[in-house]
């Protein structure tokens, strides 16, 4: 098993890697009804990319097309997707910036990372920190696994009639990469 030091530092994964939409994911859940149900959903429509520089260096970048959260529900999708919440006419992505990696003690053992990310969400951009798990897997391609917790408030998501909804959701990835050809 390749620990995430030894990866950051190997030159031979150094260069742009680019996300695979189909083999990855990217979702959310927040407590709703006054916490008696989660709602789940996720985004269908993302494209990202990232560089190890072979020195320790990390950069990427994930858009998120607002316009394609799903809940299940049509008529809370629309609401979601209305200028209560993510008011995609106006804001129509979504971004994560990735600036830089520090590998973790945590578990699992020599996997574990602190991503230093800025979320964008209704053109508002604030730092979020941003645990991850980092798997190279079996076919070359890297597997990045996370979640953080999103103050609403924070990026102008503070709809809540009679305090129904959760003031936090926490938001998850599970990013596939593979490298660019040469």
């Amino acid at each position: 098993m390749t620990t995430l030091e030894t990866l950051l530092h190997d030159p031979d994964v150094a260069g742009v890697w680019n996300l695979v939409p189909e083999r990855s994911a990217i979702t959310f859940k927040v407590k709703n009804f006054w916490g008696l149900l989660n709602v789940k959903g996720r985004f269908t429509e993302f494209t990202g990319d990232g560089q190890l520089t072979g020195k320790g260096a990390v950069f990427g970048r994930l858009d998120i097309r607002a316009a394609s959260l799903n809940t299940g529900i049509g008529p809370r999708d629309k609401h979601l997707r209305s200028a209560d919440f993510f008011d995609v006419d106006r804001f129509g992505e979504i971004s994560v910036v990735v600036t830089a990696v520090h590998p973790t003690q945590g578990p699992p053992r020599g996997r574990a990372a602190d991503l230093r990310a800025n979320f964008t969400i209704k053109g508002i951009t604030a730092p979020l920190p941003l645990p991850v798990t980092v798997t190279e897997l079996e076919d070359g391609s890297i597997q990045i696994s996370g979640e953080t917790k999103v103050d609403r408030s924070q990026f102008d998501l503070g709809w809540n009639r009679f305090g129904m909804v959760g003031a936090t959701a926490t938001a998850a990835a599970r990013a596939v990469f593979v490298r660019a050809a040469r």
